[in-house]
Protein backbone atom coordinates (compact mmCIF):
# COMPACT_ATOMS: atom_id res chain seq x y z
CA UNK A 1 0.00 0.00 0.00
CA UNK A 2 2.70 2.35 1.20
CA UNK A 3 4.74 1.64 -2.53
CA UNK A 4 1.18 2.17 -4.36
CA UNK A 5 1.00 5.73 -2.62
CA UNK A 6 4.23 7.17 -3.30
CA UNK A 7 4.52 5.37 -6.80
CA UNK A 8 1.09 7.30 -7.24
CA UNK A 9 2.07 10.82 -5.92
CA UNK A 10 5.09 10.92 -8.17
CA UNK A 11 3.59 10.15 -10.94
CA UNK A 12 0.63 13.31 -10.80
CA UNK A 13 3.68 15.00 -10.03
CA UNK A 14 5.43 14.03 -13.22
CA UNK A 15 2.58 14.10 -15.45
CA UNK A 16 1.53 17.82 -13.44
CA UNK A 17 4.86 19.16 -15.45
CA UNK A 18 4.99 17.46 -18.44
CA UNK A 19 2.99 19.81 -20.36
CA UNK A 20 4.65 22.64 -19.39
CA UNK A 21 8.29 23.79 -19.01
CA UNK A 22 10.25 27.30 -19.09
CA UNK A 23 9.79 27.69 -22.77
CA UNK A 24 5.83 26.99 -22.79
CA UNK A 25 5.02 30.54 -22.25
CA UNK A 26 8.38 32.03 -23.86
CA UNK A 27 6.79 33.61 -27.20
CA UNK A 28 7.75 35.33 -29.92
CA UNK A 29 7.12 37.13 -32.95
CA UNK A 30 8.35 35.98 -36.36
CA UNK A 31 10.07 39.89 -36.51
CA UNK A 32 11.32 38.95 -32.91
CA UNK A 33 12.94 35.71 -34.01
CA UNK A 34 14.54 36.78 -37.17
CA UNK A 35 16.10 40.05 -35.64
CA UNK A 36 17.46 37.92 -32.60
CA UNK A 37 19.02 34.84 -35.12
CA UNK A 38 20.30 37.62 -37.67
CA UNK A 39 21.62 40.25 -34.75
CA UNK A 40 25.49 40.52 -35.09
CA UNK A 41 27.57 42.86 -32.93
CA UNK A 42 31.28 43.37 -32.84
CA UNK A 43 33.93 45.19 -30.45
CA UNK A 44 34.79 48.54 -32.00
CA UNK A 45 38.84 48.25 -31.47
CA UNK A 46 41.20 51.19 -31.77
CA UNK A 47 44.25 51.17 -34.01
CA UNK A 48 46.34 50.85 -30.59
CA UNK A 49 44.42 47.52 -30.02
CA UNK A 50 42.16 49.22 -26.86
CA UNK A 51 38.24 48.62 -27.05
CA UNK A 52 36.26 51.39 -27.85
CA UNK A 53 32.81 50.19 -27.80
CA UNK A 54 30.17 48.15 -28.94
CA UNK A 55 28.38 48.25 -32.48
CA UNK A 56 25.52 45.74 -33.03
CA UNK A 57 23.30 45.36 -36.77
CA UNK A 58 20.08 43.86 -37.79
CA UNK A 59 19.60 43.47 -41.63
CA UNK A 60 16.25 44.79 -42.08
CA UNK A 61 15.49 43.62 -45.62
CA UNK A 62 15.11 39.67 -43.96
CA UNK A 63 12.50 40.97 -41.33
CA UNK A 64 10.56 43.53 -43.50
CA UNK A 65 11.29 42.24 -46.88
CA UNK A 66 8.22 44.00 -48.05
CA UNK A 67 8.46 47.08 -46.64
CA UNK A 68 12.59 47.70 -47.09
CA UNK A 69 13.48 45.93 -50.54
CA UNK A 70 14.70 49.30 -52.73
CA UNK A 71 17.75 49.12 -50.66
CA UNK A 72 19.74 47.46 -48.37
CA UNK A 73 18.77 48.36 -44.97
CA UNK A 74 20.19 47.93 -41.25
CA UNK A 75 19.25 48.88 -38.02
CA UNK A 76 22.57 50.05 -36.03
CA UNK A 77 22.90 50.77 -32.40
CA UNK A 78 26.71 51.74 -30.89
CA UNK A 79 27.86 52.39 -27.46
CA UNK A 80 30.96 54.17 -27.74
CA UNK A 81 32.98 53.95 -24.15
CA UNK A 82 34.70 57.12 -24.79
CA UNK A 83 34.42 59.81 -27.52
CA UNK A 84 38.14 59.97 -27.56
CA UNK A 85 38.11 56.80 -29.51
CA UNK A 86 34.52 57.26 -31.75
CA UNK A 87 32.58 59.87 -31.85
CA UNK A 88 28.60 59.37 -33.45
CA UNK A 89 29.07 62.20 -36.30
CA UNK A 90 32.58 60.17 -36.87
CA UNK A 91 30.65 56.93 -38.47
CA UNK A 92 31.61 55.77 -41.59
CA UNK A 93 29.37 52.81 -42.32
CA UNK A 94 30.26 50.58 -45.52
CA UNK A 95 28.55 47.72 -47.04
CA UNK A 96 30.84 45.89 -49.19
CA UNK A 97 33.36 48.86 -49.54
CA UNK A 98 31.04 50.85 -50.38
CA UNK A 99 29.71 53.81 -48.23
CA UNK A 100 26.35 54.65 -47.04
CA UNK A 101 23.37 56.72 -48.84
CA UNK A 102 21.13 57.81 -45.63
CA UNK A 103 22.14 57.67 -41.97
CA UNK A 104 19.54 58.80 -39.83
CA UNK A 105 19.79 58.78 -35.80
CA UNK A 106 17.03 57.40 -33.91
CA UNK A 107 15.81 58.23 -30.40
CA UNK A 108 16.15 55.55 -27.73
CA UNK A 109 12.52 54.17 -28.16
CA UNK A 110 12.18 54.06 -31.83
CA UNK A 111 9.95 51.74 -34.27
CA UNK A 112 12.59 48.82 -34.53
CA UNK A 113 12.86 49.03 -29.99
CA UNK A 114 11.12 45.54 -30.16
CA UNK A 115 13.40 44.34 -32.54
CA UNK A 116 16.05 44.02 -29.20
CA UNK A 117 16.09 42.59 -26.32
CA UNK A 118 17.64 45.75 -24.33
CA UNK A 119 17.30 49.48 -24.72
CA UNK A 120 19.62 51.60 -23.16
CA UNK A 121 20.39 55.42 -22.87
CA UNK A 122 24.31 55.07 -23.18
CA UNK A 123 23.44 53.61 -27.01
CA UNK A 124 23.09 55.32 -30.28
CA UNK A 125 20.37 53.85 -32.60
CA UNK A 126 20.46 54.51 -36.18
CA UNK A 127 18.87 53.65 -39.59
CA UNK A 128 21.36 52.75 -42.06
CA UNK A 129 20.83 52.39 -46.18
CA UNK A 130 22.96 51.31 -48.65
CA UNK A 131 22.20 51.02 -52.75
CA UNK A 132 20.67 47.76 -53.27
CA UNK A 133 23.50 44.96 -53.65
CA UNK A 134 22.60 42.28 -55.31
CA UNK A 135 25.71 40.14 -53.88
CA UNK A 136 24.97 37.17 -51.55
CA UNK A 137 27.45 38.20 -49.16
CA UNK A 138 27.50 41.32 -47.01
CA UNK A 139 29.95 42.96 -44.84
CA UNK A 140 29.16 45.75 -43.27
CA UNK A 141 31.94 47.62 -41.39
CA UNK A 142 31.96 50.86 -39.12
CA UNK A 143 35.92 52.78 -39.54
CA UNK A 144 38.01 55.60 -39.03
CA UNK A 145 40.91 56.83 -38.68
CA UNK A 146 41.00 55.56 -34.69
CA UNK A 147 39.07 52.57 -35.06
CA UNK A 148 37.45 49.62 -37.05
CA UNK A 149 34.96 46.82 -36.81
CA UNK A 150 32.82 44.40 -39.07
CA UNK A 151 29.69 44.58 -37.52
CA UNK A 152 27.94 42.04 -39.72
CA UNK A 153 28.79 39.24 -42.41
CA UNK A 154 26.90 37.22 -44.19
CA UNK A 155 27.58 34.52 -46.91
CA UNK A 156 25.53 32.26 -48.55
CA UNK A 157 27.25 29.42 -49.68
Amino acid sequence: MKYILILSTFLVLFTGCSHKNAFSEFKMNKEKQVSISGLQSSKIVSTKKSIGGIASAIYLNDIYPDFYNDKEYFFVYTYIKDSENLSSSDLNLQLNSIGFMDIRELPKENRFSNLVSSISDWNKYYLVSFIKDNSDDLELVLLNAKSSSVIYKRTKE
